[in-house]
């Protein structure tokens, strides 16, 4: 009897054992044990013969990489993006796309808090006062911030993510409102909040936090014509992806004193930043931590492993991606 030969999959970050565990059981597995990427060129020559791919959201997956996958049957993006894959030109050649969605809002949504309340009370300023030696003791105007009770949160984007976000504004006694491409998009839900036009809600709100997926219509969503809009009192807010926003223009507003700072997860060319964001102190900057707990990033990597054996045993992903 001919012994049945494995498929092999191509896993493109480190991850934790017992998250691969499952793989390591059905297939036989290339991992890239770094936590930086591979080059296309990698990516290229150790796709050739892999019948499965684990990739991240910053991996290009194109049409030169999909070319190389001679064998390619499944990619599974450990993110809720896909705009680093050709989903269209994957599935010219029947390779199921899929992502991991449902699992992040959460603790997206406590990023996003943690930034908002870093930039408007000033808590990294405060944090290098303190850690420089500049502190001379209790003064009743040092580091004067902004209150959040009774502001306007303004959301840009109505998915999970955003009615996260928008059920936590309550607590601190934040009135939330949405921009969304309909009213449909934001549901009967204990976060549900009025829907304006973005132009109303650039105008009208303190936070402007924006959870949109970066698409052709939203890269650079955030320009000059949009950060002239909001108010010189207002702040930024990002955790969705660097794209939708403009940094040059962010840079200018900034130094125009056009809105009051800005909170930062993601960055245009990221782990590039804009040398104009480093220096600001009332911009808050983190390295895409988004995501970044163990128990969301764990459940993530778990999906995206269940997604490809699902594939390869003939069997419908557990989440796909329409093109």
């Amino acid at each position: 009897m001919t012994p049945q030969v494995k498929p092999i999959a191509l896993v493109t970050r480190r991850m934790p054992s017992s998250v691969l565990a499952p793989l390591y059981s059905t297939c036989d597995v290339d991992l890239h044990d770094h936590s930086h990427p591979l080059s296309h060129a990698e990516l290229c020559a150790r796709l050739v013969g892999k019948h499965g791919l684990i990739c991240m959201f910053n991996d290009q997956v194109d049409e030169v990489v999909l070319s190389a996958g001679d064998k390619l049957k499944v990619i599974a993006t450990v993110a809720v993006g896909v705009d680093n894959i050709d989903v269209s030109a994957a599935a010219a050649r029947e390779i199921v796309v899929t992502n991991t969605p449902n699992l992040l809002a959460g603790a997206t949504a406590e990023l996003t808090w943690a930034l908002l309340l870093a930039v408007m009370r000033r808590i990294g300023e405060g944090d290098r006062l303190v850690r420089n030696g500049g502190w001379r003791g209790w003064a009743f105007d040092l580091m004067l911030g902004t209150e959040l009770r009774g502001k306007q949160l303004g959301i840009v984007g109505a998915g999970r993510i955003g009615q996260a976000v928008a059920a936590i504004a309550p607590v601190f006694g934040m009135r939330a409102v949405y921009a969304a491409r309909s009213e449909r998009n934001v549901g009967n839900t204990a976060s549900a909040a009025p829907v304006l036009s973005l132009d109303e809600l650039l105008l009208t709100s303190d936070v402007v936090s924006l959870h949109v997926p970066l698409t052709e219509d939203t890269r650079h969503l955030i320009n000059r014509r949009t950060l002239v809009r909001m108010k010189r009192s207002a702040f930024l807010i990002n955790t969705s992806r660097g794209g939708v926003v403009d940094d040059t223009a962010l840079a200018w507003a900034l130094d125009q004193r056009l809105i009051a700072g800005a909170g930062l997860d993601v960055f245009e060319d990221e782990p590039e930043v804009h040398p104009e964001l480093i220096t600001r102190e009332n911009v808050c900057l983190t390295p895409h931590l988004g995501s970044a707990t163990r128990e969301t990033r764990t459940a993530m990597a778990e999906l995206a492993v269940r997604n490809v054996l699902e594939v390869l045993a003939g069997r419908s992903a557990v989440t796909p991606v329409v093109p």
